[in-house]
């Protein structure tokens, strides 16, 4: 029988207990830790019924690939979220905001890209089956637990599903750096989804010819490319901002 997943640290597993909790399978915390954190953490665990076994550091070491773990490591079935992109697009409305990441493969960037997506509140965090990153340990480490709050959607073709979320009345940006237009220019209200490439290598032509608009970040000295979940982040709340100015009213197209 093959391990779980191992979720570890404070934020991932407090955030896998209040929202998957039913894919807990054992936690495993510190023999040596009693603070208040580690006890509220225990009766959360406690209270949904979690089977809890006290371990020692080597052999939390171990279950946490040798990642900082906090004292905390919940192994876990991999199946949390069943989400597709036909459930994300059925529910589009006015705020509906997505992150595309187009050949992001080290799994600390699209953790950090999922955290980022969750504090800007988008729905669903979309990556092509190949040539992506998956949700690692490592990965829902970065996220900070809010990888069991958001989804993660892998889609067999991206450049498909761009159809598809364009069929659904979402307009796609993509974030490129030769591109013409800044994206404080761009009218970001509505119903939107960010392409975003690898620092690097930027979109994929397939992805790049589906963008309704490209636009890049300005930027200032030396410095000619940002790390994806930084552009992220830039992206989404230059988003969140015009939003808020306007209360997302319908575009003129």
């Amino acid at each position: 029988m093959s391990r779980g997943q191992a979720v570890f640290g404070f934020h991932a597993v407090n955030a896998r207990l209040k929202h998957a909790v039913d894919s807990v399978e054992t936690l495993y915390v510190s023999e040596h830790r009693h603070d208040a954190r580690m006890r509220e953490l225990l009766a959360r665990a406690e209270g949904a019924g979690v089977k809890i076994v006290l371990a020692d550091d080597r052999r939390l070491d171990g279950l946490a690939g040798g990642n900082a773990h906090q004292g905390v490591v919940a192994l876990c079935s991999r199946s949390v979220q069943a989400i597709r992109l036909d459930d994300v697009l059925a529910r589009v409305d006015p705020q509906t905001l997505l992150l595309l990441l187009d050949g992001v493969t080290d799994p600390r960037n699209l953790g950090a890209c999922i955290r980022t997506a969750a504090a800007a509140g988008a729905n669903a965090v979309i990556v092509p089956r190949d040539r992506s990153a998956s949700l690692t340990d490592v990965a829902s480490k970065t996220a900070a637990g809010t990888a069991e709050a958001l989804p993660l959607i892998a889609v067999t073709n991206l450049a498909r599903a761009m159809d598809e979320i364009k069929e659904a009345g979402i307009w796609i940006a993509g974030a490129a750096g030769e591109a013409k237009s800044t994206i404080f220019a761009l009218d970001l209200r509505g119903p939107l989804a960010w392409t975003l490439g690898a620092e690097g290598t930027g979109l994929r032509r397939l992805t790049r010819e589906r963008c309704d608009w490209l636009a890049h970040i300005p930027m200032h000295g030396e410095v000619e490319s940002l790390n994806v979940s930084v552009a992220a982040g830039i992206c989404l709340f230059e988003t969140v901002r015009q939003r808020a100015l306007a209360g997302a009213p319908e575009r003129n197209t």
